[in-house]
């Protein structure tokens, strides 16, 4: 458990404490992790939950070959470390049904308000307003927005897609009633979530073509299975099981998380040494070159695979570089005049990551609109906390750390600095709290000058980059996270 959610445990210990109610938005890993806390520690929480079921982003993502990148027993909750996982990086199933398993056995299924989205929330008299899509209204003293990045689908306009006369989808809206085996797919986009769909249906397909626009470093990662012994062993022992969730926490934040902070360093050298290597094993020159991405690694988010560039080399597998002029009813015209008949095309084309908790309408003290604060780009004191916002707080809000690690760790240390600014209000050391603008604006410059050393700096596009091309990520080592997040600094807030 982090110091912060610790910290918090002992502020929750005294007694005579003021009762306070607390809207979480969302039943994915963040909301889960709120509402076990939340319970915990006797405070009345009510979750918003827009879907029928618990899971975020594991529940909306079902396609084939679908995986974590980050390994599965750091990937969970420190109260509720899993020993039961067969393979090192876990299938998304296998996610999903731990994150169901745990808010059964915390007791968050019975908080939450399933098929019920928050469409705003308002600021007023001390207290918000939260009002849903089916017409709910209620009143809390905190909000806590659990929304997530990975859950607004980005859908690119391609002329004549609706004459498609095939199956279309994006692949976190999989359509399982379309049949694979035999048929002639086509998977736009090179992200990980393409590389595992390649790996996946390659062997399914009569022919595959992957539509890239940008090439991408690969760095292979092996996803070894856990012996039978290996399991037994981590289920009698917690402390064996502790130490390796600490060997590849370890392992992570000293190599990737160093790396990408300094584009000079010898962790980035190494990484790029290894991509390079990897990239070595497509026996094709031409193929070997098309795939060879014209930025630094890490400059976009790795794409972690052992499988990828095996399965683009087989002979029903084909890359297109050439760009989509457009879609017409048998499959995909490209630039170059061929036509790629398809049956099925899937939209491996990512999300819209700078939404949070947007389309809801938030508005704070004053009429502030979080539209027009974030008009510009989402911003967040410490990733925790906005100016003009009471009470409102984020889990995996703007510019929290992103990447390679696991953001169940980022999230509870972030919820541990939120729980310590509830108990001050269940003291009654005050009624409301928010970050100073003082605050807010020193925190962003520091940001963004500690970014122009980052490798997300050095030449590409990605979805690390603001509209400005400033890194939307938490751009300081690991560790002054952690420090940041061990308590709050009240002289940072404006309290009431």
């Amino acid at each position: 458990m982090s110091h912060a959610l610790e910290n918090a445990d002992a502020a929750a210990a005294g007694q005579g404490l003021r009762p306070i109610r607390v809207a979480v938005i969302g039943a994915g890993m963040a909301g889960i992790l709120a509402g076990a806390k939340l319970r915990e520690r006797g405070v009345d929480c009510v979750i918003f939950e827009k879907a029928d079921r618990v899971g975020g982003t594991w529940r909306e993502n079902t396609y084939p070959g679908l995986a974590c990148d980050v390994p599965a027993h750091w990937y969970t909750y420190s109260f509720a470390r899993n020993p039961e996982w067969d393979t090192l990086l876990a299938a998304g199933p296998d996610i999903q049904a731990y994150f169901e398993r745990v808010a059964r056995d915390y007791g968050v299924l019975p908080l939450v308000r399933f098929g019920d989205e928050v469409v705003s929330l308002r600021y007023v008299d001390g207290g918000w307003e939260v009002a849903t899509a089916s017409g709910h209204r209620d009143r809390f003293d905190v909000v806590i927005s659990a929304a997530g990045v990975l859950h607004h689908p980005n859908i690119p306009k391609f002329e004549g897609a609706e004459s498609f006369k095939g199956a279309m989808f994006h692949s976190a809206r999989w359509d399982h009633s379309t049949p694979l085996d035999g048929r002639r797919i086509g998977v736009i986009g090179t992200g990980s979530t393409a590389a595992q769909l390649t790996a996946a249906l390659v062997p399914r397909a009569e022919r595959f073509d992957l539509f890239q626009r940008t090439a991408q470093w690969v760095l292979p990662r092996p996803n070894l299975a856990y012996t039978d012994e290996e399991k037994a062993r981590y289920r009698a022992d917690p402390a064996a099981l502790e130490a390796l969730v600490q060997q590849y926490r370890s392992k992570t934040i000293d190599g990737y998380a160093t790396a990408v902070l300094d584009y000079d360093s010898p962790q980035l050298a190494e990484i790029e040494r290894l991509c390079r290597e990897n990239l070595e094993t497509v026996r094709d020159p031409d193929l070997r070159r098309r795939l060879t991405p014209d930025y630094r690694a890490a400059c976009k988010r790795l794409v972690i695979s052992s499988e990828f560039y095996g399965a683009i080399q087989q002979p029903n597998a084909n890359l297109v570089t050439a760009p989509i002029a457009r879609i017409e009813p048998e499959g995909v015209r490209t630039a170059d005049g061929i036509l790629h008949e398809l049956d099925v095309l899937v939209l491996a084309t990512g999300f819209h990551t700078d939404r949070f908790i947007r389309p809801a309408k938030v508005i704070g003290r004053g009429g502030a609109d979080l539209d027009a604060v974030w008009g510009d780009h989402p911003v967040a004191y410490l990733s925790v906390t906005v100016p003009d916002f009471p009470n409102f707080f984020m889990l995996g809000g703007p510019n929290s750390p992103v990447g390679n690690f696991s953001l169940i760790e980022t999230c509870e240390w972030q919820l541990g600095y939120i729980l310590q600014l509830l108990e001050g209000m269940r003291r009654g050391d005050y009624r409301e709290a928010s970050a100073t603008h003082e605050a807010m604006d020193r925190f962003e410059d520091e940001r963004r000058r500690a970014a122009e050393r980052t490798v997300w700096v050095t030449g590409c596009k990605s979805w690390y980059l603001d509209r400005h091309g400033v890194p939307a990520s938490w751009t300081f080592t690991y560790a002054r996270f952690v420090e940041e997040m061990t308590a709050p600094r009240m002289e940072d807030f404006e309290t009431r």
